[in-house]
């Protein structure tokens, strides 16, 4: 992968034609960091979030070696960059066929399951293995979350002593998990979530040998300013504790958005200019698919190109460079109001799904992707709290 040291340098140099993406390596190790210091228990990455190969090995060689996946593909790529690393199914729904390939194959041994009929699925494709650490997800509420995840995963309350009774029978260990949400602004809600399997343990008397409080960590946008990352592990610490078991679990989590999402930026060009609306060669098709479809307010910056720079700003709307009317990013997406034609926008905040969820929808695509080590638009992590962010 070329490197730069900045964005800036990079766009002087190459002057792209199509749209480019920016890997911060800086960024990655210093979230990394942050919360091996911090969560008082083993960190998982979670692979969805950005699958990248030198994320991937980024993330690795500082420090966190537990690895969240939810495909066989995703084992496949762990496995293919650090095949001694620990890697947890944590899909509640699997391929049959792909749980026997992870077990027998690739010695996966970490499953997570919200029914009867996934934890019959797994004893079968294992050929009842003795050696399983099953996590039974139960479903919490996700009021706070961006996302809401709580539809489509989780054990009901009252299904869940006789799901945990049962995997205990046929598990070498077994954890209880819970997910807040994608985006999470408060952390009450993990403890709420804590609190929840503190009432699954009073009920079945069964004190889980792991206790994950899943994903949901946040990261900041223009318009989603977070809570102090310090203030949602002093929750979690908070409710364990509370918990008064004289044999503690063992902690885990699956942080994603949190670890990555300031380190990858994409530069984009201007098409053309509509007063207030942008077309640009990127959109809700490509990299930009929050800034579409979940309508995330993005941090975006004018490039030098040669010209001023003008101090004041608008606010904009735009369009990525697809035929199809739903690619459009509402924003406000706030920039120089003598932006033009030919122009270079970086849109920050993308280290997390935006390479994820591309397309090839009419032929536009680019996988041109470049490291630089300049800090990230945004952060929650940067000492001096430094921000190239401009608010109109």
């Amino acid at each position: 992968m070329q490197k730069f040291n900045s964005v800036d340098e990079l766009v002087n140099t190459i002057r792209p034609e199509e749209p480019i993406y920016c890997i911060r390596p800086n960024s990655i190790k210093l979230a990394c960091e942050w919360f091996k210091e911090k969560f008082p228990g083993n960190v998982l990455y979670a692979v969805k979030t950005n699958p990248n190969e030198d994320v991937i090995k980024c993330i690795g060689e500082s420090g966190i070696n537990k690895f969240d996946v939810a495909s066989i593909n995703e084992i496949k790529l762990i496995k293919k960059i650090f095949p001694k690393a620990q890697t947890f199914y944590m899909n509640t729904v699997k391929n049959r066929q792909h749980i026997k390939e992870a077990y027998f194959n690739y010695n996966i041994k970490d499953f997570a399951l919200d029914s009867k009929d996934e934890l019959q699925k797994i004893i079968e494709a294992t050929n009842n293995a003795k050696d399983l650490i099953l996590y039974i997800r139960i479903s919490i509420s996700n009021e706070h979350a961006k996302i809401d995840l709580s539809q489509k995963f989780g054990t009901l309350p009252n299904e869940v002593s006789g799901l945990l009774r049962l995997a205990r029978a046929h598990a070498k260990k077994v954890g209880l998990s819970f997910h807040v949400g994608s985006q999470c602004m408060h952390p009450i809600s993990y403890s709420k979530g804590i609190r929840e399997i503190g009432n699954i343990i009073k009920k079945t008397k069964i004190i889980p040998d792991i206790i994950n409080v899943g994903g949901g960590f946040p990261s900041i946008y223009p318009d989603l300013h977070p809570q102090p990352l310090e203030n949602y592990i002093s929750e979690i610490k908070k409710s364990f504790n509370n918990l008064k078991l004289e044999k503690k679990p063992e902690l885990l989590c699956e942080p994603g958005r949190a670890l990555v999402a300031e380190s990858g930026s994409t530069v984009v060009k201007v098409l053309l200019r509509k007063k207030q609306k942008i077309h640009i060669n990127d959109g809700t098709y490509g990299s930009l698919f929050d800034a579409g479809v979940l309508n995330f307010v993005l941090p975006t910056r004018m490039l030098p190109n040669g010209g001023i720079i003008s101090k004041k700003l608008t606010s904009y709307s735009l369009y990525g460079p697809t035929c199809d009317n739903a690619d459009f990013m509402k924003g406000p997406f706030v920039l120089p109001n003598n932006l033009k034609e030919g122009d270079y926008i970086e849109i920050g905040q993308l280290g997390a799904y935006s390479l994820t969820f591309r397309t090839k929808f009419n032929g536009f695509y680019s996988d041109e992707i470049f490291e630089v080590q300049d800090k990230p638009i945004m952060s929650l992590y940067e000492k001096d709290k430094s921000s190239r962010y401009l608010v109109a």
